[in-house]
């Protein structure tokens, strides 16, 4: 036995192991080899047709591991996707200055800064592409010189990165015009983001705070901006910070049904419950490149607003969900049963109850709770009987009530992580 665990944990850590690799990359552009770090998802093995955002980290050194600590913590929670985690080792003789070198006239990578964003654009990127399952969302990610230096990525044609998040950034000459006007022209959604703190460098805080004012004038909903200006903190702990303050502003899309927007934009609605579910999911997937199953707590959510303004109709929206998505559990079975029985067709209700019987508990719809609802049902049908002035039994209520079998076993899934 003791042989058995001893290899069962082996097994364990080596596939945990092999979840992060470093992988010698050689560049042409660089004419060097450069270590590359990738951490793929828990699923990642488990799901050979899905594909996952990237976060790319500069200064992998020290932002690789508050990256991977923060995406870790918000997806347990179910706040975050899972990512493909890329960091650059940049901190051999001072690689991350001369990989981030700018023409200050200009503003654009110059001499090893030039070969540095070649060395991500054409070699890098198309190497992660075919190695890996990265979906069109992309972020990358950098400290003072190398956020400074991220911003040389807007002015692509077409930008290699839907999201940036720049710490501290150092910024060359002239770019807080220059990142303002290409931030206020996309043409596609992008996520922007940028800290500083009282305690940052003062030559940082001037040019940041005025990128800040200039990008707050844009006027261009596909731009989604946060800036954070941190009080008490220096500038080597703005990046702790501002990691979870960014990928919680970026991720807010994927993020469940919370209690305020349950509050502002659902219940308030006079009807389309199920639609505002349908297009919450159809704007993940569409955002983040994420197709996923709609989560128990969202299908809740709209179930109480559902109740909240009787609007029963819904309810058959929502067993066409439940039907394809939880097919194994009694989920269709009470959302139907919920709508006939709110329509007043309790022998229909009664039917679709008894029918979940044979399927698996999920959530709070266990075996008892359905048992309960078709007795309540039941008791209702004789006197309904009696109100038509016949004593005797209705013989299609007879077909239809059948005798409750004995509880069979049934796999029961796993309840959601996150509770409302």
């Amino acid at each position: 036995m003791k042989k058995i665990i001893l290899a069962f944990a082996l097994f364990t850590s080596i596939i945990a192991t092999c979840q992060t690799t470093v992988d010698h990359f050689a560049s042409i552009k660089l004419n060097t080899k450069r270590d590359i770090t990738v951490k793929l998802p828990e699923s990642y093995q488990a799901n050979p047709d899905r594909s996952y955002p990237m976060i790319l980290v500069l200064d992998s050194e020290f932002l690789f591991a508050p990256f991977e600590g923060t995406l870790k913590y918000g997806n347990y929670w179910d706040d975050m996707p899972e990512v493909i985690l890329v960091g650059i080792h940049q901190n051999k003789n001072d690689e991350r200055y001369a990989d981030s070198q700018m023409d200050e006239s200009t503003g654009l990578p110059t001499g090893k800064g030039a070969a540095f964003f070649e060395f991500i654009s054409t070699e890098l990127l198309p190497h992660l592409e075919k190695k890996y399952r990265i979906s069109p969302f992309r972020i990358i990610a950098g400290l003072d010189t190398t956020a400074g230096f991220i911003n040389s990525f807007l002015y692509k044609e077409t930008p290699l990165f839907t999201g940036y998040i720049s710490m501290s950034p150092d910024l060359a000459l002239g770019m807080e015009g220059r990142i303002a006007a290409r931030l206020a022209e996309t043409k596609e959604p992008l996520h922007y983001y940028q800290a500083t703190s009282d305690g940052d460098l003062r030559k940082f805080q001037k040019n940041i705070k005025i990128l800040d004012t200039n990008i707050k004038t844009i006027k261009n909903d596909l731009l989604n901006y946060k800036f954070d200006d941190f009080k008490g903190i220096a500038h080597y702990g703005i990046a702790p910070n501002a990691i979870p303050s960014a990928l919680y502003q970026i991720f807010a899309v994927y993020q469940p049904i919370s209690s305020i927007e349950y509050q502002e934009k659902i219940v308030v609605l006079k009807e389309g419950y199920v639609e505002y579910l349908n297009k919450k999911y159809e704007q993940i997937e569409k955002a983040l490149g994420v197709k996923m199953k709609m989560r128990l707590n969202d299908m809740k959510a709209i179930e109480s607003a559902i109740k909240k303004n009787e609007a029963w109709y819904e309810y058959e929206q929502l067993a066409q969900i439940s039907g394809q998505q939880y097919e194994k559990t009694m989920l269709y079975e009470y959302h139907m049963g919920m709508y006939w029985e709110k329509r007043g067709e309790t022998k229909k209700a009664l039917k679709f109850y008894q029918d979940s019987f044979s399927k698996a508990e999920i959530g709070d719809i266990t075996k008892d709770f359905m048992m309960n609802k078709a007795e309540e049902l039941k008791a209702l049908l004789p006197k309904k009987d009696k109100l038509k002035g016949g004593k005797a039994k209705d013989k299609k209520a007879e077909e239809i009530i059948e005798e409750v079998p004995a509880e069979t076993p049934a796999e029961t899934p796993k309840e959601e992580k996150k509770q409302d």
